[in-house]
């Protein structure tokens, strides 16, 4: 593929005046999610007694949202109002880097966030040997540094394919609908692709159910005091872990079945679900859910409570 290529995005073609309207959705949602998640890491950032693990790991979720939707929103938003949906190679490899680097790092956070439940409730007094700065320094680290070097292999491969298409039946710029656009037999592509899914989704993933599997079995065990405490501190994880899980698996089924008629509406929320649902949610449960973060966000909404 050579620089200069252009890829256009069909689905916005036609749309007519009902774009003016996608637009006005988009841009309140994009407002919410800012709102929802700057609120969420002032609460945070600010508040000292929440300088604690499990809190800048909340804290990584809303920035790692914010990096997100930002690699998506501002572009779909100019689309809607533009009259030419092209977008060049290098802005769609920047685009796909950044979105699946937000998917990848949700997991990732998520399998931390796992540990660190599972660490407090089940072996409680080694926590703070375990759980160090150090620790979660590295982890954060490793966190972001893994999904970016792999996502940017894979997007240097996919540059590197001939193409013999440039229609996008998507929204935002995906690494495997322009590998499908390929002429060539992209075996290298799809294997690197399956090797990012399973590191990055399915061992987070699993070990996320591991952790969480020791931690009701421990509760099990416990008093109802203990129990309770335990599922207060893990629902909201939980919660989130679901509704992210169900939002990937709505577009990675999209992405890698063939044949799968759906109308074109629902088709294009399901593969947006994981930018759309998750960075409005997570600030939502986490500001529902755990009193510390409820209380200092009433203060810096009402500072004169």
């Amino acid at each position: 593929m050579e620089n200069g290529t252009y890829f256009y995005f069909m689905l916005f073609e036609n749309l007519g005046y009902t774009r003016y309207g996608f637009f006005s959705l988009g841009f309140m949602l994009y407002c919410a999610i800012i709102l929802f998640n700057v609120l969420i890491m002032l609460a945070i950032f600010l508040e000292r007694t929440l300088h604690q693990p499990m809190y800048i790991l909340i804290l990584c979720l809303s920035v790692n949202s914010m990096f997100g939707t930002a690699g998506f929103f501002p572009r779909v938003l100019t689309d809607l109002l533009s009259d030419t949906h092209s977008i060049s190679l290098e802005a769609c490899v920047l685009q796909c880097i950044v979105i699946f680097m937000y998917a990848a790092n949700e997991y990732m956070i998520l399998m931390i966030m796992a540990f660190d439940r599972f660490v407090a409730i089940c072996k409680p007094l080694r926590y703070h040997n375990i759980i160090t700065p150090r620790f979660l320094t590295v982890s954060v680290v490793i966190n972001l540094a893994y999904p970016m070097i792999l996502l940017s292999v894979a997007s240097f491969l996919s540059t590197k394919l001939k193409m013999c298409g440039n229609k996008l039946f998507k929204v935002y710029c995906h690494n495997y609908e322009v590998v499908k656009l390929s002429c060539e037999k992209s075996i290298i592509n799809n294997v690197f692709g399956l090797v990012i899914l399973i590191t990055t989704t399915v061992i987070p993933l699993s070990l996320i159910l591991y952790s969480y599997v020791k931690i009701i079995i421990i509760c099990q065990r416990s008093s109802a005091q203990f129990k309770s405490k335990a599922f207060q501190t893990c629902i909201p994880h939980i919660v989130v872990l679901l509704n992210f899980s169900i939002a990937i698996i709505s577009e990675v089924t999209l992405s890698r079945i063939v044949n799968l008629e759906l109308p074109t509406g629902l088709s294009v929320f399901l593969s947006l679900e994981f930018l759309i649902i998750p960075p409005i949610l997570n600030p939502l449960v986490y500001a529902l859910n755990l009193p510390d973060i409820r209380k200092k966000i009433i203060c810096l909404i009402n500072p004169f409570r």
